[in-house]
C-alpha cells in the first residue's frame, strides 16, 4: 500500500475539520467593511490604494482602462469568483491554492450584498470580496457590470495580474493549481466561447427591440457564448475601456425568454476588436443536457467520483468562429483542456474533498 503523502493527509484534515472553520490570510492592503450589509458576517474588503470604496463605476472603469498593458513579473492569474452565495467548495479551493507561492495568483469576489453570507469568507476568500459589490440579476445587464467591476479592480490591484479567469460558487478545478497556470500563463490569446448563427440568436439579438441594438451591434456582428471566460490583460482592458457596445447591451431587455446579455456582450465585444487574438472555446465545462430554466445540468453528490472527473478532462471544448478561423486544421486538431466545471451540488464537497488529493489535483 502506498505511503499517504503530505498533501493527501492535508485533504483529510480539511475534510474532517468542520467547514466554518476560519481560514487567515495576511493581505498588505487596507480593509475596510463592506456597508450596508445587515445579514452577513465579517466581510471585508480589500480596497486598492487608488479606487475609494464609492467611486462610482464610471471612475474606476477609467483608471482601470488606463493601467499598464505590459504585466510585470512574474506574471499571475486572477480567479474572480461572481457569487450570491457563501463558497461551498471553499474548502477544495483552499487545497488547490495550498503551497502555491503567493505571487502566482490572486484571488476577487464579487459578492451580492442582498443575501447572507454565514459563515463568512475565509482563508484565501478572506478580505477579497471587492469595494462597490452591488446586487445582480438574472435576465438583466448586472452580471455584466458585476465582471467589469472585477476585472477593473484586479487591473488596478496588481500590475502582474496577466490572465483573467471568470468564475461562479458552482464552479471546481478539473486540475492543479500548477497544471492551471502552466496552461495559461504562456498563452497570447483569450480562451472564450464565439458562437455565430445559434438557435434563437435572432430572438436574443432583438430582446430589447427589433432596431434596439443599430447601428452599434448589426446582427452579423452579434454574438453569443458562455459568461465563463480566461481573458488576457489585453482584454481586459479592452472590456473596462469600452462603452459603445456597452450603451446598446446595458438597455433593458422586453422578455426575460431571451434576456442574457453577459452570455452575448463579451463574445460580441472582442470577436468585433479582436476576433484572432481569441481562442474561441471556453475552458469551464458546463452540461446543457438536461438543463432546465436556462440553468445546465447540476451534478449530485453521488455522481461524484474518479469516473466523472476524468470524463470531464477528456472532453473537448466546442470551438467556434468558423467565419473567423475558416478551414485551419491546427483550430479542428486543437484539444486544451478543460480547466474548471461547472455546475455542482453544495453536498458534492463531501465526495470532492475525498477525491481532491488522488484524482483532482494529480495531473
Amino acid at each position: 500500500m502506498l505511503s499517504p503523502t503530505p498533501l493527501s493527509l492535508l485533504c483529510a484534515l480539511l475534510l474532517c475539520l468542520p467547514l466554518a472553520i476560519t481560514f487567515t490570510i495576511l493581505v498588505p492592503a487596507t480593509t475596510t467593511p463592506i456597508k450596508n450589509q445587515t445579514k452577513s458576517k465579517n466581510i471585508t474588503t480589500t480596497l486598492p490604494p487608488h479606487a475609494a470604496a464609492d467611486d462610482g463605476d464610471d471612475l474606476l472603469l477609467r483608471r482601470a482602462a488606463r493601467v499598464n498593458p505590459n504585466p510585470k513579473s512574474p506574471r499571475k492569474l486572477a480567479f474572480m469568483f461572481l457569487t450570491t452565495t457563501p463558497l461551498p467548495f471553499a474548502p477544495l479551493w483552499e487545497v488547490y491554492f495550498n503551497r502555491t507561492p503567493k505571487n502566482q495568483y490572486n484571488v476577487y469576489l464579487h459578492a451580492d450584498l442582498r443575501f447572507p453570507y454565514d459563515p463568512p469568507f475565509t482563508g484565501v476568500f478572506e478580505n477579497r470580496v471587492i469595494p462597490g459589490s452591488k446586487p445582480t440579476l438574472r435576465y438583466s445587464p448586472t452580471l455584466i457590470s458585476a465582471a467589469r467591476r472585477l476585472l477593473s479592480h484586479a487591473l488596478l490591484h496588481d500590475l502582474s495580474n496577466y490572465m483573467f479567469a471568470l468564475l461562479s460558487p458552482s464552479c471546481i478545478p478539473l486540475h492543479s493549481f500548477n497544471f492551471t497556470y502552466n496552461t495559461l500563463i504562456g498563452s497570447n490569446k483569450s480562451f472564450i466561447e464565439i458562437l455565430k448563427n445559434e438557435k434563437g440568436a435572432q430572438d436574443r439579438w432583438a430582446a430589447r427591440g427589433e432596431h434596439a441594438m443599430l447601428p452599434e451591434v448589426p446582427f452579423e456582428d452579434f454574438r453569443i457564448g458562455s459568461q465563463f471566460f480566461v481573458l488576457t490583460r489585453k482584454h481586459a482592458r479592452i472590456v473596462v475601456s469600452d462603452t459603445r457596445l456597452w450603451s446598446k447591451f446595458k438597455l433593458p431587455c422586453l422578455s426575460k425568454s431571451t434576456c442574457y446579455p453577459e452570455e452575448h456582450y463579451f463574445p460580441t465585444l472582442l470577436s468585433r476588436v479582436d476576433p484572432h487574438g481569441c481562442m474561441p472555446a471556453t475552458l469551464t465545462h458546463v452540461d446543457w443536457r438536461g438543463s432546465h430554466g436556462g440553468h445546465p445540468r447540476t451534478y449530485s453528490a453521488s455522481e461524484v467520483g474518479p469516473r466523472l472527473i476524468l470524463a470531464l478532462r477528456r472532453d473537448k471544448p466546442r470551438y467556434g468562429g468558423d467565419e473567423i478561423y475558416g478551414s485551419d486544421s491546427s483550430l479542428i486538431k486543437r484539444h486544451d483542456p478543460f480547466l474548471f466545471a461547472r455546475k455542482f451540488s453544495p453536498d458534492s464537497i463531501h465526495p470532492l474533498m475525498i477525491i481532491a488529493c488522488d484524482v483532482i489535483f494529480k495531473d
